[in-house]
């Protein structure tokens, strides 16, 4: 008898979104187990990496802060894996929103809040849909790949952030460090939460998450981006365009990330720097998977993710822990996911081994005896 893994009649639905779980609670158990090698007390270790975080209200502002930067790439990057566009370039798309609002914000310290706060959330916008139109175009008028170009973006808007605060947007002020100037507070977003820095970008998260879920479930051009990624050949017999679905996805992706990156500058930065995020580009990424790359679940994995981060911080403090167990964590997430996954598709099935007639076990027999 042996098991085998045996191929679905159709995929499972219940797996589909059970597979999350399995992963989430499969990364606990090799948490455990990594904190006891590591020589901690791992019920002391979970603790302090889960629970810690958010027993205050700091630290539940800080959760849904950290949530909606992500929360805005995940659900902008899974508009296009919804229709097999595989946009990587998140965090770059990220640093050119952030790059623009905050060169708009820069541009007019003086302005009032009546008209300027508005205007630096459309140029974030802008500048992630800019970023996010080059691979695109490449794609489309070239047919190459997508995730080697809009990777490779990350780097040149990461270098062409630090030249500009290294350069001509440098403060003079600053005692030579590698930042803008402080943004006025008419560019700053409001706090929601007093006695934390949790603020509106929160919100826009929110109704980026309502607004996504109407795209996907109620419009066209939703429906015909799912049918281009569960069924390319009917949906390019259905006259579905690919190049148009390739504009689609990178756009909204880039748009979303703009966003998120002028949500940084102006939100709990308030200036620009070398570096506006610590990854939430390619963490969401695994958010938009371990979230199914619905609304609802991006919701949710977002907060995971944003614990995930909090706890990274809380081990480095109280554990004395390097800052990689963050990326470890989310890493081991991943991999468990991809794991659990196979199952949506496959079963697990017993193979036993087929009876000997009866004059083949007979003469089994005689020949063991002689």
């Amino acid at each position: 008898m042996r098991l085998k893994l045996e191929l679905r009649p159709q995929p499972s639905r219940i797996m589909t979104w059970v597979s999350p779980l399995i992963a989430g609670a499969a990364t606990l158990l090799a948490g455990f187990a990594l904190f006891s090698m590591l020589g901690k007390d791992p019920f002391q270790a979970l603790q302090v990496f889960f629970v810690k975080p958010i027993e205050t209200r700091y630290g539940l502002g800080e959760l849904l802060l950290k949530a909606s930067p992500l929360m805005l790439c995940a659900i902008g990057l899974a508009a296009g894996y919804r229709a097999n566009v595989w946009n990587i370039g998140a965090e770059g798309q990220l640093t050119l929103g952030a790059i623009c609002g905050g060169g708009l914000a820069l541009a007019f310290p003086g302005a009032d809040s009546a008209w300027i706060l508005l205007p630096v959330i459309l140029a974030g916008a802008a500048g992630g849909i800019a970023w996010a139109a080059i691979p695109a175009w490449l794609k489309t008028r070239f047919n190459a790949n997508e995730i080697l170009t809009s990777l490779m973006l990350v780097y040149v808007a990461t270098l062409l952030l630090s030249w500009l605060v290294q350069g001509p947007w440098r403060d003079p002020e600053g005692f030579n460090f590698p930042q803008s100037k402080m943004f006025a507070d008419a560019a700053l977003l409001p706090i929601l939460l007093a006695g934390t820095r949790l603020n509106a970008g929160f919100l826009i998260a929110l109704a980026a998450i309502a607004v996504a879920w109407l795209f996907f479930a109620r419009s066209l051009a939703g429906f015909q981006m799912r049918v281009a990624g569960l069924a390319p050949a009917a949906a390019n017999y259905a006259g579905i365009s690919a190049k148009r679905n390739v504009w689609l996805g990178m756009l909204i992706g880039g748009a979303a990330a703009g966003v998120a990156g002028v949500g940084e500058a102006a939100g709990p930065i308030g200036q620009l720097l070398p570096s506006m995020s610590p990854g939430y580009g390619f963490a969401a990424i695994i958010v938009a998977f371990v979230g199914r790359l619905h609304p609802i679940g991006i919701l949710l994995a977002s907060l995971l993710m944003s614990l995930l981060y909090l706890g990274g911080e809380s081990a480095q403090i109280s554990l004395a822990l390097p800052s990689a167990v963050t990326g470890l964590f989310q890493g081991t997430l991943l991999f468990f996911l991809l794991a659990a996954d196979v199952f949506i598709n496959f079963r697990v099935g017993v193979v036993r081994r087929a009876a000997l007639p009866a004059t083949a076990a007979a003469a089994t027999a005689l020949g063991t005896r002689a």
